[in-house]
């Protein structure tokens, strides 16, 4: 047994030592880990987006993550090579570098705009989806305040928010 990282001789003595030894070593390091200022010294580095390296406990290799959600006591990583989600303490993960040069997250483009009664006529082309993901083509045949009546030419007719509407285009 001999783990990456791990100093021989301390794996050495832990062979020998009992089992209740073992159990009381492993509670003290619990109780070490849970300490709120090993997480904040570790937590303080860390932001949304950012890849950092943490341990599988399963093999003990590192393995690199981007980091999508931070909780109080744990946070969640994507790891990169196989895209699974990791919800690991903060002491799993290895801390940045101090004063390493943390990129400041890129802005995500703003969304388009929503749609709005001015964008549509009666007599256009529209199309939506249903509660049932469906897609319905029909003609608009009323503006309302704040919904358009829409004539599918089935004989039913669907009362639809502006904002899920889309124009459709003939071709």
């Amino acid at each position: 047994m001999n783990e990456p990282g791990i100093d021989p001789r301390l794996l050495e003595v832990l062979q020998h030592a009992s089992n209740l030894q073992l159990f009381q070593l492993n509670s003290v390091i619990e109780r070490m880990l849970a300490d709120p200022k090993r997480i904040v010294q570790v937590r303080k580095d860390l932001h949304l987006g950012q890849t950092v390296r943490f341990m599988d406990w399963r093999d003990g290799q590192m393995r690199l993550g981007t980091v999508v959600a931070m909780k109080d006591t744990q946070l969640t990583l994507q790891e990169q090579a196989t895209r699974s989600a990791w919800t690991l303490p903060y002491t799993a993960v290895e801390p940045p570098a101090p004063g390493a040069a943390t990129p400041a997250p890129t802005a995500e483009p703003p969304a388009p705009p929503r749609a709005s009664r001015n964008d549509f006529r009666c007599g256009e082309k529209v199309a939506f989806e249903d509660k049932h993901l469906n897609t319905v083509v029909g003609v608009i045949v009323r503006i309302n305040q704040r919904t358009a009546s829409i004539d599918p030419g089935d004989g039913t007719t669907w009362r639809v928010g502006f904002s899920i509407l889309r124009h459709v285009v003939d071709i």
